[in-house]
Parts: C-alpha cells; sequence; structure tokens
C-alpha cells in the first residue's frame, strides 16, 4: 500500500507542470480555451514551428507557438486575467523538454541546478543564452501582470514564452504599454479578453561559443480581443474596442509603442513574417456580436 501511494505521488507531482507539444491546439482539452473563438492565428506558412499547449498545475494555461530553429516564441496567445499588476520574479525559470523529444510525458520543468545543456539547448533557448548578454533581458510575451493567480504568472516563466527585448525597450516602453492595456482591460473589458503577443525577426541573433544561439526580435507586437465591454465609456475608450494593436521596435532609441488596429498591424506582419495574405490574428476579425439592429450598430 505504501509503495501504491509513493507511485501515486509521483505521478501527482510529475503531472503539476505540463507544457505539452501538441499537433493541434485542439488536441488538448481546454487547451484552446486560450484562443478567441478557440481559434489560432490563421496564415502562419512555416511548417517547423511547433505548437506546446502551456500546461502548469494541471491546467492548460496558455499556448505557444514556438520556433525551434530560432529558439524563440512566435507568438503567445492568453486570456488576460483582472490583476492589482504587481510584479513577482521569484519563480523558477522552466524549460520545455518535449522540444528535445527526451521526455515523453510532456512535463514543463524548472531547470536543475548544475544541469547539462546538451540534452536539450538544440531545439531551444537555455538560462546560458541570457548569462553573459548585457544589452538584452528576457522578456515575456505573455507577461506575468496579465495573471493573477500563483499557477498563472508561475506558468509564464519558460524561456519557450520569452524573447531578447532590448533592456531600455523592456522596462520603458514596452512595459508601459503592458501596464496600459493591464489598466484599460481592467476597466472596461466585461467579459473575457484575449491577447496575442508575438515578434517578427531579421536574422540577428545572439551568440553563445561562437554559434548563432537565440533570434533576436526586430519588431515586438501585440492585438487584444474583447467583445463585451463596457459600451458607456467615453468615446476615445470606446473605439479602442472590441479589437486593438500595438507594434514597436525592438531598440535602444526610437523604440516607442504605436497603437493601431488589428487590420493595421495585419497589413505590417504580412510584409515582415512568414505568413501569406490570409494572415488574421482573431477569428472572423474579432466581430462583437451586436444585440441592436444593423442600422443601429454604427451608433455603439
Amino acid at each position: 500500500m505504501r509503495m501504491l501511494t509513493s507511485l501515486l505521488l509521483a505521478l501527482t507531482i510529475s503531472y503539476r507542470s505540463l507544457a505539452t507539444v501538441v499537433q493541434d491546439f485542439n488536441h488538448v482539452e481546454r487547451c484552446k480555451d486560450s484562443l478567441y473563438m478557440g481559434t489560432p492565428p490563421r496564415g502562419i506558412t512555416d511548417i517547423k514551428l511547433k505548437k506546446i499547449c502551456q500546461r502548469y498545475a494541471d491546467k492548460p494555461r496558455y499556448v505557444t507557438l514556438y520556433d525551434p530553429q530560432k529558439r524563440i516564441p512566435v507568438y503567445s496567445a492568453y486570456t488576460f486575467k483582472k490583476t492589482e499588476g504587481d510584479r513577482r520574479v521569484d519563480y523558477p525559470w522552466m524549460y520545455e523538454p518535449q522540444l528535445a523529444e527526451i521526455d515523453g510525458n510532456g512535463n514543463m520543468l524548472p531547470f536543475p541546478t548544475g544541469y547539462l545543456h546538451m540534452k536539450f539547448e538544440d531545439s531551444q533557448a537555455v538560462l546560458d543564452d541570457y548569462s553573459d548578454v548585457v544589452l538584452y533581458e528576457r522578456g515575456h510575451l505573455n507577461p506575468d501582470q496579465h495573471q493573477s493567480t500563483p499557477h498563472d504568472r508561475a506558468a509564464t516563466y519558460t524561456l519557450t514564452n520569452v524573447v531578447p527585448e532590448i533592456r531600455e525597450f523592456n522596462i520603458g516602453p514596452w512595459r508601459e504599454y503592458e501596464e496600459r492595456i493591464r489598466v484599460r482591460l481592467n476597466n472596461f473589458c466585461r467579459g473575457t479578453a484575449f491577447i496575442v503577443t508575438g515578434v517578427t525577426t531579421r536574422g540577428n541573433m545572439i551568440r553563445r561559443n561562437n554559434q548563432d544561439r537565440v533570434a533576436i526580435p526586430e519588431d515586438v507586437w501585440s492585438a487584444y480581443c474583447c467583445t463585451e465591454y463596457d459600451r458607456n465609456s467615453p468615446h476615445d475608450v470606446r473605439i479602442l474596442f472590441p479589437s486593438h494593436a500595438a507594434l514597436a521596435k525592438n531598440a535602444k532609441e526610437g523604440n516607442s509603442v504605436h497603437e493601431m488596429t488589428v487590420q493595421e498591424l495585419e497589413m505590417f506582419l504580412k510584409n515582415h513574417m512568414d505568413v501569406d495574405q490570409n494572415l488574421q490574428i482573431f477569428y472572423d476579425n474579432c466581430i462583437s456580436p451586436s444585440p441592436l439592429p444593423l442600422y443601429l450598430q454604427h451608433t455603439i
């Protein structure tokens, strides 16, 4: 009986931090809940990319489309949780064993102390890739301050959810934008807000031991979709719903964040990403369902 109890405990512990690489986000129950209408961005053409259902403590938290050759995420998609926005940085950094196919159970695992990179560093970034680069910080695509519970926040601390961001950009314009969106969605989104945040690249890499290791983003972009919003909000707020987007250069200077419509962002990405002309970040362009007749909808 004691052996059975120990086995069950071990199985429970190993299952607590799952991050599963899947063929389709529908393959894992409730994984697609992080996507508006359960639908990922359409039109991304690179077949080498890996779909990760980021699970933690027995529950899917968000999804990531990951590039194992560039060793960064293309995007992370998540649901925004109302939060006070306080940052927590005492969670352990994790990696994804399944990207290296060395662990069949899908555990998202903390980097062990004194670990050997060689088993999995071919398919993803490791802590050493960021340890000696003074210009860059680990920039979350799904930021912890857009999550509320300790488990949701802990799940954002995987290197499959971060990209190298210029320090001045990370702690300046982009952090200010993340806070602006946090306040906006806290105050005016009445339903669920879906966010997709991603990057473009242009071939620049972080090098380690004379090898190209991690792609450095050229641009960072983000878009949100909230179809249930406060229709009594001020006009300058109402025009930012049901969806809006932003784009910025990952640079030391000239890095201000430009807000725009999702369609304007898509037009930019069609010229700067591996996507086709059918690119669509949100299903049906996040069209807001309206209880009003068509001839009155323009008055909202």
